[in-house]
Order: structure tokens, then C-alpha cells, then sequence
């Protein structure tokens, strides 16, 4: 009996530390995964980094808008509604209205009331570039990165998170190490059904409205 316990556990160990490899870098490069991200220099140590990536047949202009205007009660996360955006679904249009952000603002609120504990701030951006959002423990940064000369985007996603030792530190490992790349996957196919979409209806993507903000 103890022997087949130790086989077990040894069994859910590995298990566990192959799908931990593969979910940190799923959709990424090599290049990718080991190469810099804007924001990488916040936070001086990292217990968590996950590096997501995925290639958008749309340009650039088409996909940053969606990135956005993330967060609870503004697009939404495009992922599983019923359990990040409660029950609402997420934005299938760009809101003029949350495309202008600056350096500080709130950025990809996780609850009603946000605060430094639950949402991100603007830490630094360049309009269809990169934008990198930033709170106290973590950080969250996105690239996007053109080829085929524009016509196509890469979209590189990079979460990077400190544990810290307190009575909710459990609870924090178990959505970092379990839940968050289901939720992360599905945003970033959310946004490149998005995206691609927009590049469909509006070959030009409103290049207008970078100019704008």
C-alpha cells in the first residue's frame, strides 16, 4: 500500500511539472520564452512567469484595441465569462470610450471595487506596440509584434507574479499554477477571434483611432 502511495504521488509530481513547463510558455518560441518583455525590470523576483503567445491574422491595429479595454465592467477578459466577468459577456465591439489610457489608470479591473490588491495600473505603453500593466506582487505585459510586413501580428503575453507569505498564499498558488492557463488561453483566442474579425469587416482597423490616442 505505501509503495503504490509513493508511486502515486510520484506519479502526480511529474505529471504536474511537465503540464507547469508546458502551460508557461504554451504558444511561445524559444526566442519567446527566453527573450525580454517590456516591464520584465518591476519586479525584481518572480516566483511565477508564464510566457503565452499566438500568431493573429490581422495587424496590429486590429488587435490592440481589444487589449485595451480589458477588465470587469468595461470589455471584459473574452474568456470564460461565468467565472471572471460575472456571468456578463465580454465586449464583441470596441468601445471608443476606453481606447484613451494613461500612465496610472486602472487597468484590467478583477472586481467592482478596484483596488491595489485586486486590478493592475498602466505602468507603460506605446499605442500598438506594447502595454504593461503592473500591481504591487505582479506584473502583466504584452507585445505585439508584426510579420509579413504588417499583415499579420504576433501577440506575446508574459505574467509574472511574486508568492508572498500570507494566509491566502494557497489559494494564490492554486490559480497561478492551475487556473490561470485555462482562463489566459482562452483570453488570448478571444482576442484573436476578435481581432481577426475586426481585419475582416475593416481591412484598415481604424488605424484612425491609434492616431486619436
Amino acid at each position: 500500500m505505501a509503495i503504490l502511495t509513493i508511486a502515486g504521488v510520484a506519479t502526480a509530481v511529474s505529471a504536474f511539472a511537465f503540464y507547469r513547463r508546458w502551460h508557461l510558455r504554451w504558444g511561445a518560441t524559444t526566442a519567446e520564452h527566453a527573450g525580454a518583455m517590456p516591464g520584465d525590470d518591476i519586479l525584481s523576483s518572480a516566483t511565477f512567469t508564464a510566457t503565452r503567445a499566438l500568431t493573429i491574422e490581422a495587424p496590429a491595429e486590429c488587435v490592440w484595441p481589444w487589449i485595451v479595454q480589458v477588465g470587469y465592467n468595461r470589455a471584459g477578459f473574452y474568456s470564460y465569462d461565468r467565472l471572471d466577468n460575472l456571468g456578463r459577456p465580454s465586449a464583441t465591439t470596441i468601445d471608443p470610450r476606453l481606447q484613451c489610457i494613461e500612465v496610472g489608470d486602472v487597468a484590467a479591473p478583477m472586481a467592482s471595487r478596484a483596488t491595489a490588491a485586486t486590478s493592475f495600473r498602466v505602468h507603460s505603453f506605446d499605442p500598438g506596440r506594447c502595454l504593461v500593466w503592473a500591481k504591487p506582487d505582479a506584473t502583466w505585459s504584452w507585445r505585439l509584434d508584426p510579420i509579413d510586413d504588417g499583415r499579420r501580428t504576433r501577440l506575446v503575453s508574459r505574467l509574472k507574479a511574486s508568492y508572498r507569505p500570507t494566509p491566502s498564499l494557497p489559494l494564490t498558488v492554486a490559480l497561478m499554477e492551475l487556473a490561470d492557463f485555462p482562463m489566459m488561453r482562452r483570453m488570448l483566442l478571444g482576442i484573436r477571434e476578435r481581432a481577426e474579425r475586426l481585419a475582416g469587416d475593416d481591412p484598415a482597423c481604424s488605424r484612425q483611432r491609434l492616431e486619436d490616442t
